[in-house]
């Protein structure tokens, strides 16, 4: 490997975003929607990482709304890839409201994603399974 480079073959994936006026509802909070989209972009980047290639969610589970995340905070996204099938894998996404001045963070968020992995015509395709006895989330 050239130096400066480096392979990631995780499990999961972390993300940051900042909560902006054009993100909320009319309470706002940030819209339902829009912290869905971040929790399948997390989860998809987790599941392309453990899949090696093209994926596509196939369902989301469990959807669980704990508190409002508002204007000004920082929504800080932990996907992890908890279950893998023959050719689906299971990841739960965890997101986190952050006090970006202090830094405190507080569960907001949290659910299920199944991906599927697919080969290049678009069909289903094998998944590597998770290396024996690795707890979610931890590195290979």
């Amino acid at each position: 490997m050239s130096e400066g480079k480096k392979t990631v073959r995780q499990q999961g994936a972390k993300m940051l975003e900042l909560v902006f006026p054009k993100d909320t509802n009319y309470h706002g909070t940030a819209f339902g929607g829009w912290v869905l989209s971040l929790m399948d972009k997390a989860a998809s980047i987790a599941a392309v990482r453990r899949a090696g290639g093209n994926v596509v969610t196939a369902r989301m589970d469990g959807i669980d709304f704990h508190v409002p995340i508002r204007v000004g905070d920082a929504v800080a996204l932990d996907a992890q890839v908890v279950r893998v099938g023959r050719t689906s894998m299971t990841i739960r996404v965890d997101v986190y409201r952050e006090h970006m001045a202090s830094g405190e963070q507080e569960l907001a968020t949290s659910g299920t994603f199944v991906f599927v992995a697919l080969d290049e015509h678009g069909a289903p395709r094998p998944v590597p399974p998770l290396p024996e006895g690795t707890a979610p989330g931890a590195q290979p």
